[in-house]
């Protein structure tokens, strides 16, 4: 019988560098013989990537902005989260729960606690078993920012406050959270690396009990 498998989350504010580590990690992992799926938030399934078009161009008021992202958030869990965990994949995810309280409590100033009892509704319960925080200068990540959004042109303010949230999140969930520091001299090979040893420092019994429901029997 297979093992669940792992969700691993990716976060940061714009620019960070999520999408590269995702990818390098893939490869990390799909090499050490794991089957991993990446995926992001919002997005991810059919409906969630609809939802994630409206998200990123419209502009709109603070809690319709979280009602789409919940709605967007429980259909990519039910239609692509759940049924790769339970074929015992590694999800690499690029955004999560994490995101909402960052952006839409720290930002945009809607309650933290009523976010985070409506991110369990959302997801069923589901937490990442690891998440990786991107810990990069906001002003330099902006500059290195690729995929034009609505949320790339908010505010220095408005951005450093995203950040405050990132790091409130590490505080209150420190048990699945592993910080990156990123800096000018960083490369994204070096974070990589960096990440998996955390990943397998961190998820050694989980890694170990999927790896041997991999084995051929």
């Amino acid at each position: 019988m297979k093992s669940r498998g792992l969700l691993i989350t990716a976060e940061g504010t714009e620019g960070a560098g999520k999408s590269t580590l995702i990818r390098l990690l893939r490869e990390h992992l799909t090499s050490a013989g794991y089957r991993v799926v990446i995926t992001r938030e919002p997005g991810g399934s059919m409906v969630s990537e609809k939802i994630r078009t409206l998200i990123i161009q419209d502009e709109m008021e603070p809690w319709t902005e979280v009602f789409l992202y919940l709605a967007a958030r429980h259909d990519h869990v039910q239609k692509t989260i759940l049924p790769a965990l339970a074929s015992g994949a590694i999800v690499l995810c690029d955004r999560f729960t994490d995101s909402t309280l960052a952006y839409q409590s720290a930002g945009r100033g809607l309650p933290w606690n009523k976010l985070v009892e409506l991110n369990r509704l959302a997801t069923g319960g589901l937490a990442p078993d690891l998440t990786l925080f991107l810990d990069a200068d906001v002003e330099q990540a902006l500059a290195r920012a690729k995929d034009p959004n609505r949320f790339e042109r908010e505010s220095l303010v408005f951005h450093r406050l995203v950040k405050k949230g990132f790091l409130k999140a590490g505080r209150k969930f420190k048990n699945r959270w592993l910080a990156l520091k990123v800096d000018p001299s960083s490369t994204a090979e070096a974070l990589a690396a960096q990440a998996m040893r955390g990943l397998e420092r961190k998820l050694a019994p989980k890694l170990s009990r999927l790896k041997k429901s991999m084995a051929p029997r």
